[in-house]
């Protein structure tokens, strides 16, 4: 399992779809939003929990259908499907590697990012906590959706329409913490849902995607 989650980092590295492109992405959104709203600081520091998240969220979904894509375009997923290894685990080493080459470095760089959006000091910290806790749940329903879409034809649109109403109940809470934190609020409730999610997502997805895996390669 050590081996496929070395050899998944490497990939992604080496194939662009890790580190460069979504934190570029990330920066990208991040420098637009004050043009595009304005430099008002007020404005910025109110909508600056909900933009950091939904960047983060758009960047996790750049790379999603490459998770199982490469491994299929050169058979290594059929290897993988009958190897004794159990297809669940690898599945969640795919997301974990995912995770690692772009969640890992979203939550690193966001704090930087945030000065651009004038996120309020008291805030900073809240806000890597729920990257933390929330961006392992993007990358794991990421990988169920890849799943469900390896093999077809241009299905990264499909990809995009599959994932991001599952992403929803993530941003909703990831952004509220921010913002309760940002604001001295009391921020237990929203960490508290945003783990659950986080934790039911590696607890069941594996399963699923790895029964979708199973019927798309019959």
């Amino acid at each position: 399992m050590i081996a496929l989650l070395k050899r998944d980092l490497s990939l992604s590295i080496r194939a662009g779809g890790g580190f460069g492109l979504g934190l570029a992405f990330f920066l990208i959104v991040t420098i637009l939003v004050p043009f595009g709203v304005g430099p008002q600081s007020d404005t910025l520091r109110l909508i600056a929990p909900g933009i950091l998240w939904v960047g983060a969220l758009l960047a996790c979904l750049l790379s999603l259908d490459r998770i199982f894509a490469l491994d299929y375009e050169d058979g290594s997923l059929d290897l993988l499907a009958t190897a004794p290894i159990p297809l669940e685990a690898v599945v969640a080493m795919k997301a974990l590697a995912h995770w690692v080459t772009t969640g890992l470095p979203l939550t690193l760089a966001a704090p930087v990012l945030a000065v651009l959006l004038n996120l309020q000091g008291a805030g900073f910290g809240w806000l890597v906590l729920s990257l933390l806790l929330g961006t392992p749940a993007l990358s794991m329903i990421g990988a169920f959706g890849a799943a469900l879409t390896v093999g077809l034809k241009r299905g990264g649109l499909l990809l995009s329409l599959l994932v991001l109403p599952l992403y929803v109940p993530t941003l909703i809470f990831g952004a509220e913490s921010v913002r309760r934190g940002a604001q001295g609020m009391a921020t237990t409730t929203p960490l508290l849902l945003l783990a659950g999610l986080t934790l039911a997502s590696v607890a069941l997805l594996p399963f699923a995607a790895a029964a979708a895996i199973r019927v798309n390669l019959r």
